[in-house]
């Protein structure tokens, strides 16, 4: 039997991989297996703002009686769900335009990464909450290094901002 929904998808994959996790949400794995053979092939889509309702265009376009509600109706998106939606959907020109010209961040014999002011400018276009480096330690400088290192070991190239970066954390080995 196919997945109906991504999230049905993703708990059978889950379960079918994961005999611990099965356990723990009480479905047999043979049931994961048999979803998840199903399914091979199909390919699900995230479920934004956006998508869910060109979905629910397209289904009454092929004759569900399905109506669209009216904006401010209850069940209807709000401003602030389209606003919040324009912060986390792609952008068309591959991401925010950050230069070390314009000070939004710092050239690689300065240590790479970012300033406040690219910070600032990143939060504001993505709805992100970057934060300052944290080269003293912490939670998030070991997190930082675990990952900027895995950047390094599997660049294509040389990856001189990756390894700016983790010595300007004073990250171990950098």
């Amino acid at each position: 039997m196919p997945s109906k929904s991504p999230s049905q998808h993703c708990l059978m994959a889950a379960v079918a991989h994961n005999p611990a996790f099965a356990k723990k949400v009480g479905i047999p794995t043979k049931v994961g297996k048999e979803f998840a053979s199903a399914d091979e092939g199909k390919k699900f889509k995230g479920g934004g703002l956006y998508e869910n309702i060109n979905a629910k265009r397209e289904r009454i376009s092929e004759g569900s009686n399905e109506k669209m509600r009216r904006v401010g109706s209850k069940g209807a998106p709000t401003a602030e769900a389209f606003r919040e939606s324009a912060k986390t959907a792609k952008l068309k020109s591959g991401g925010v335009s950050l230069s070390v010209g314009r000070g939004e961040k710092l050239s690689v014999d300065r240590g790479a990464g970012l300033t406040q002011k690219g910070r600032d400018k990143y939060n504001r276009e993505t709805g992100s909450h970057l934060k300052a480096p944290q080269p003293q330690g912490g939670s998030r400088k070991d997190s930082f290094c675990a990952r900027m290192s895995g950047v390094v070991k599997h660049a294509a190239g040389d990856a001189p901002r990756a390894k700016a970066s983790l010595k300007r954390w004073n990250c171990p080995g950098w």
